[in-house]
């Protein structure tokens, strides 16, 4: 029943040897989830689970760091032995199976309705798998795009998804006992409020009250030593870097 996470890929914007882009298994109340399908990410989730059990896949926003496998994933759960019992819910902004079924030249997505059971998003948004509660919240960023809260057995753990500094994801993030929040930028670009810095991170994670930090999706303008050691200074408080393969208990 406890809750845990499982860092599949943290890189931003492309996937480097042993760093895929976004991608987390999350576990707990009997379910399993796998948040973000960064490229590459796909593969690690098939070190730790059998994709076909996924009770769900969530999707923060449809930058391509973020959701590209799932076209790994349709090809695998479609055509490649690894076919779900019943199509796995798929919760993602509302446009995410229109760009899949581009991809494959289909005027409509439903000759993927097999394997994908697509379900759109919105700001409050929650969905139940067995004890897993997940609740969707819209952040900051230049496409629409939301941070998870996922609680279970009394934990909480919030990822931001990609998310400029906003009060919503302070709103999202209170009181979480893991906080997994990208630290993309090392300072702002005039005018850009897409991401955070390193600092923000940490200032967020302070005022949000939380009990731990893990720092993710740090971008090629930063080290992820750097922006961890950046992001603890400002939080004050436990901080970590999201590495491939670790497993954590919130």
């Amino acid at each position: 029943m406890s809750l845990s996470l499982t860092v599949l890929g943290t890189a931003s914007p492309h996937p480097r040897p042993g760093r895929p882009c976004s991608g987390y298994l999350l576990s707990g109340g009997g379910a399993e989830v796998w948040v973000d399908a960064g490229p590459g990410s796909f593969a690690e989730l098939q070190r730790h689970t059998d994709p076909a059990r996924l009770d769900a896949i969530w999707i923060s926003h449809l930058h391509a760091d973020h959701c590209a496998d799932l076209l790994s994933a349709f090809y695998a759960l479609a055509y490649g032995g690894l076919t779900p019992a019943a199509p796995v819910p798929v919760y993602a902004p509302g446009d995410c199976a229109q760009r899949l079924a581009g991809f494959f030249g289909r005027p409509d997505a439903g000759f993927m309705g097999g394997v994908f059971d697509f379900r759109t998003l919105h700001d409050g948004h929650t969905a139940r798998h067995g004890d897993l509660l997940l609740t969707s919240g819209a952040v900051l960023h230049d496409v629409e795009a939301y941070g998870l809260r996922a609680e279970c057995a009394g934990r909480t753990l919030v990822y931001s998804g990609d998310s400029g500094p906003c009060d919503a994801l302070l709103h999202l993030a209170a009181g979480a006992d893991l906080f997994l929040c990208e630290a993309d930028i090392d300072e702002h670009r005039e005018g850009e409020q897409v991401h955070l810095t390193p600092e923000e991170v940490g200032a967020a994670a302070r005022l949000a009250g939380v009990g731990e930090l893990l720092v993710t999706h740090v971008g090629p303008t930063l080290t992820t030593e750097a922006a961890t050691t950046r992001a603890a200074a400002a939080f004050g408080g436990p901080t970590a870097a999201a590495r491939v393969g670790e497993m954590r208990v919130v």
